[in-house]
C-alpha cells in the first residue's frame, strides 16, 4: 500500500494547521506516511467546506484518488472523513483507519512513549540497533521541507508540477507516477490553484476579471453571457494578467462570489447527465437551501421538492413539474457548490434482545 499524503482545496491556514497535525500524526506513527504534492499522493485531503472542495472532490476522485474529506458536517461522500476542527489525534486516527498496518506492533492508536509499560516497547534483536539508528534521520527530510508561499498580490498561472518519484530501494522501485490531466474548464482551473492572483479572461467580445485571492469575480450581473467562460475548454494562455486593476473593475461593477460561477460551471457540465462519479439511480437531497436565479424560475420549484427530502431524480422531477434533463443539471450544479449531497442511510441498530421472564410478558401485553 501506498502510504503518500497529499492535501488541496483549502485556504493558507487551514493547509499549515493540517500540515502541522500530519506530521505529529506521521511521527507517533514511526514516519511511515509521506507528505507529497497532490499530484503524486495517492491519499488526498480536500476542505469541503471551502469554496473550492467540492470541485476539487470531483476532480481527484475522476483522477482515482482516494479522498480525505475535510469538514464540519457530520457526513461526506469523500472515501473518508476527517472532523473539523481537527488535530493530531483526530488525523491519526484517520490514517489508522486507512492503514492499519502502519501502526507499531502492540500499540493502540499511537499512545506516546511514556505512555507505554516497559514490557509494550519493542525491544531490537541483535544487530538492529546500529541499523535502526542510522537509517532513521533520512526519511524525514522530504516530508518536513516547506512549501514556499504563493504570492497572491502577483496574477500567475502555476504550471503543472513535474512528475516526483520518491526514493524506494531499487528492488521495490515503483512505476513513474501519472500527472493530473490538464485542467479544461473553467471550474477545474480555479480547483487545480494554477491559477492565481488578478486575471481577465474574455469570450465572445465579454469580459470577466477574476481575483483568486479574494475569492470574487466581476462581470455581468446574468449568468448566461458567462456560457461561454465555464462551459467551453480553456488553455493557460487564456488567463490575461490585469495591470490596472481598478480600472478594468471600475467598468464592470460590484463583485460577486467566485462560487457563482463554479454552481454555473456545474449547471453546464452534465447537459441533461449526471456527473461522473454519481448514480443516476441514487436520492439525492439538499442540505441547505441553494441561491437561485432568476434566468432559471424553474429552480425554485425543484429546490421545494427536494427539500422535502431524499429522492431520485425521476421522483424529484415528477414533484416539481419540472423535466428530468434540467432536474439533473439542477443537481449537478448544487453538488459542485455542497448545496446537495447524495442520501446516506444509518447502519442499521442492533436488535436489543427481548426481556424474558414475568416482567418481559407483562410489558408484551
Amino acid at each position: 500500500m501506498s502510504l503518500t499524503f497529499g492535501l488541496t482545496g483549502m485556504d493558507p491556514a487551514t493547509e499549515t494547521s493540517l500540515k502541522t497535525a500530519f506530521d505529529e500524526a506521521n511521527r507517533r506513527l514511526g514516519g511511515t506516511w509521506q507528505l507529497l504534492p497532490e499530484t503524486q499522493g495517492e491519499y488526498i485531503a480536500v476542505d469541503m467546506d471551502s469554496m473550492y472542495g467540492p470541485m476539487s472532490w470531483l476532480r481527484l476522485h475522476a483522477a482515482g484518488k482516494t479522498v480525505i474529506g475535510l469538514t464540519s458536517a457530520p457526513r461526506t461522500q469523500a472515501d473518508f472523513r476527517l472532523a473539523q476542527p481537527f488535530d493530531a489525534n483526530s488525523l491519526l486516527q484517520v490514517l489508522n483507519e486507512i492503514a492499519p498496518q502502519s501502526a507499531p506492533a502492540g500499540l493502540t492508536p499511537a499512545p506516546e512513549p511514556q505512555d507505554q509499560l516497559p514490557e509494550e516497547q519493542p525491544q531490537p534483536l541483535d544487530g538492529e540497533a546500529g541499523a535502526t539508528a542510522d537509517a532513521a534521520p533520512a526519511s524525514t527530510e522530504e516530508t518536513t521541507r516547506p512549501r514556499e508561499p504563493a504570492s497572491a498580490a502577483v496574477a500567475q498561472v502555476v504550471p503543472a508540477a513535474p512528475s516526483m518519484q520518491p526514493h524506494t530501494p531499487p528492488q521495490a522501485a515503483a512505476p513513474a507516477s501519472i500527472p493530473d490531466p490538464e485542467p479544461r474548464t473553467l471550474a477545474e482551473w480555479l480547483a487545480s490553484g494554477r491559477v492565481q492572483g488578478q486575471l481577465k479572461l474574455e469570450r465572445d467580445g465579454v469580459a470577466l476579471l477574476l481575483d483568486t485571492a479574494q475569492r470574487q469575480y466581476h462581470g455581468p450581473a446574468a449568468l448566461k453571457p458567462l456560457a461561454g467562460h465555464v462551459g467551453s475548454p480553456l488553455e493557460a494562455g487564456d488567463f490575461v494578467p490585469v495591470k490596472d486593476w481598478s480600472a478594468e473593475v471600475a467598468a464592470l461593477g460590484a463583485p460577486q462570489p467566485l462560487s457563482r460561477l463554479v454552481w454555473f460551471g456545474g449547471l453546464l457540465a452534465g447537459q441533461g447527465k449526471l456527473m461522473p462519479g454519481f448514480d443516476p439511480q441514487a436520492r439525492y437531497q439538499m442540505l441547505k437551501w441553494p441561491q437561485t436565479e432568476r434566468e432559471y424560475p424553474k429552480h425554485f420549484r425543484i429546490a421545494t421538492a427536494m427539500m422535502k427530502g431524499p429522492a431520485t431524480l425521476g421522483e424529484i422531477a415528477e414533484a416539481s413539474g419540472v423535466p428530468e434533463a434540467d432536474v439533473t443539471d439542477f443537481v449537478n450544479a448544487s453538488l459542485a457548490t455542497g448545496f446537495a449531497d447524495i442520501e446516506h442511510l444509518p447502519e442499521p441498530e442492533a436488535e436489543t434482545p427481548k426481556s424474558g421472564g414475568l416482567f418481559g410478558r407483562l410489558r408484551g401485553r
